[in-house]
């Protein structure tokens, strides 16, 4: 059997199994402690270990639950961190290990309304949405942020993304650009749904920037790329995604056509979850996907990309997203933005601390705060003229510990080509 069971083999969820495995990662873990200053994790199993005289199987089911909580899924000690990742024989995912423990554990015990309110964003966007200026009234109004911190468990200081009443598709569909008579590149924008109901102005500014340089942009019918899901362990509900997406994605590629994120969480799922959640039938998909800036650059090394910036950005304290390190595919957004004459991008790798939805529970903010300290400091230090993360939610997070607004690097770019606005 091999030590990393795919989600649609039976071994996945078989609990001895899945002890033995935790046991056998734990005690490797525990050896080397190369990831002791990520996240809570792991200094909390390597005083746990210690405890136990370093055998993993002394530790109580609490105990590894705790470990398992305090995975936010940021990614960074599985392939950029470990040395014992794939090819290797000991086969360390610690990502997909906590993964496989939440989805093992939810398929027992269930979901709670919080997990149910904060992951089905297909559901709660539109209706939020729809009544745009209440929900933003209702999650900045202190004495409803106070019920929802003791009834839901969302944490009553944590700043929450704001609801837009023009989503981003209600825009596109009114203002879809005409097809370039000689498009430089044909593509489909997978904007997520952070952009559609949170950022719609990200996606205006990629279609902007697409636009200015003759590449034909769509955007095909999408869901949430199912990320959310994965923080609660609900396997079923992110594959329901992936296939839908799938079903979309795949025709935009057939029409030749490479797929866009400007999310990297959203880009990561589509690149590697999916043919992780369902095989084969996602690997066309996936092959043909990438970031936003990523894709810029191409067509920059192409030749493609308009380089006559009229605007000057000034100095930027760029964030690097997990998610997007986790890709390996370099600094591409901070590559982008130093081809604006006279920008000064100062890239900053920590990690936000925000992580989908871990950030906004009760029992996890204060530490979320810490966390995402080093971030905050390294912004502060660099004394930027503007702020940038391809993450709006890591955006978010960097906003509340530093009180400055975040851009995303294409809208740096759109202001920079002086389509900001439009």
């Amino acid at each position: 059997m091999s030590r990393n069971p795919n989600p649609n083999s039976v071994a996945y969820w078989d609990e001895s199994e899945l002890r033995r495995e935790i046991d056998r990662v734990f005690n490797v873990c525990s050896g080397c402690r190369r990831c002791f200053n990520l996240c809570d994790s792991f200094p909390y199993l390597f005083d746990r270990m210690e405890a136990a005289d370093d055998e993993a199987s002394r530790l109580t089911p609490a105990e590894i639950e705790r470990v398992v909580s305090l995975c936010f899924q940021c990614k960074v000690c599985g392939f950029q961190k470990c040395p014992y990742t794939p090819p290797h024989d000991y086969q360390l995912d610690f990502p997909k290990l906590m993964l496989r423990a939440k989805a093992v554990r939810a398929r027992k015990d269930g979901f709670s309304l919080r997990d149910k309110l904060l992951t089905n964003i297909d559901r709660v966007g539109p209706v939020s949405s729809a009544v745009a200026p209440l929900v933003n009234f209702a999650n900045r109004n202190p004495v409803n942020r106070w019920l929802m911190h003791h009834t839901v468990g969302i944490h009553r200081k944590k700043l929450l993304p704001a609801f837009h009443s023009e989503t981003f598709e209600k825009w596109f569909g009114r203002n879809a650009p005409p097809a370039p008579a000689a498009p430089s590149a044909r593509v489909a924008l997978f904007h997520t749904c952070t952009v559609n109901y949170n950022a719609p102005d990200i996606g205006k500014a990629a279609v902007a920037v697409l636009g200015h340089n003759s590449v034909d942009v769509s955007v095909p019918a999408q869901r949430c790329c199912g990320m959310p899901f994965f923080d609660v362990g609900d396997i079923e509900a992110a594959k329901e995604n992936a296939r839908a997406n799938l079903a979309s994605l795949s025709k935009a590629v057939a029409e030749g056509r490479d797929i866009i994120v400007p999310m990297p969480t959203c880009s990561l799922m589509i690149k590697h979850e999916y043919p992780y959640l369902l095989g084969e039938e996602a690997k066309a998909v996936a092959e043909r996907t990438f970031d936003l800036c990523e894709y810029l650059m191409r067509l920059h090394g192409q030749g493609k990309l308009r380089t006559d910036f009229p605007h000057a950005v000034g100095r930027v304290a760029y964030h690097v997203p997990c998610h997007l390190r986790d890709q390996k595919i370099g600094h591409k957004s901070a590559e982008l933005m130093r081809l604006i004459p006279g920008a000064d991008v100062v890239p900053i790798e920590w990690c936000s601390g925000h992580d989908g939805t871990w950030s906004m529970k009760t029992e996890f903010f204060e530490q979320s705060m810490k966390v995402g300290g080093k971030v905050f400091a390294g912004v502060e230090e660099a004394r930027p003229d503007v702020v940038a993360s391809d993450c709006a939610l890591a955006g978010n997070q960097i906003q509340q510990g530093t009180g400055r607004p975040v851009l995303h690097p294409v809208q740096i770019v759109a202001r920079a080509y002086g389509l900001a606005g439009r």
